[in-house]
């Protein structure tokens, strides 16, 4: 699928341990946990709107192009912000799916690439430490919830 363009409703981050793709409805938390991200050091990628492609079978996120580089912040409007040009997609946090206390396999398929998906829940005060970790988990062993 090298070459295709998926765009996804979503947010991308740019991580230290990888790219973090958020998903979920229209108020779900995602710009919310991006906005913490950031505060903590992530970089934004794409917010709304993801491109991802297929580059030697890693899924890449962009912006497209005409919002790249601002971010919608309930309350305040449509803000510019520093962004990355491109991160790659690590791990998948699905925000509208209840998490469970112990996750079991997840994934999501984005332009024929299976990324590691985990059910999240946004909104908790450890919600950003927890999504870095995940992040950090899932870029070293690949699914983290594996026996092995």
């Amino acid at each position: 699928m090298s070459g295709i363009v998926q765009q996804v409703h979503g947010t991308a981050l740019r991580l230290n341990a990888g790219g973090l793709l958020l998903i979920g409805a229209s108020g779900s938390g995602k710009s919310d946990l991006a906005l913490r991200l950031i505060d903590r050091g992530a970089m934004l990628v794409a917010d709304d709107r993801v491109d991802i492609t297929n580059e030697n079978g890693m899924a890449i996120a962009r912006p497209p192009a005409r919002i790249a580089g601002r971010m919608e912040v309930r309350g305040l409007g449509l803000i510019a912000v520093p962004y990355a040009a491109s991160g790659t997609i690590r791990l998948v946090l699905d925000l509208d799916v209840p998490p469970a206390r112990l996750p079991s396999p997840g994934s999501r398929e984005f332009v024929g690439i299976s990324l590691p998906c985990l059910a999240f829940d946004p909104f908790p005060a450890s919600a950003a430490i927890r999504a870095e970790w995940a992040v950090a988990l899932a870029a070293v062993s690949g699914l983290w919830w594996d026996d092995e």
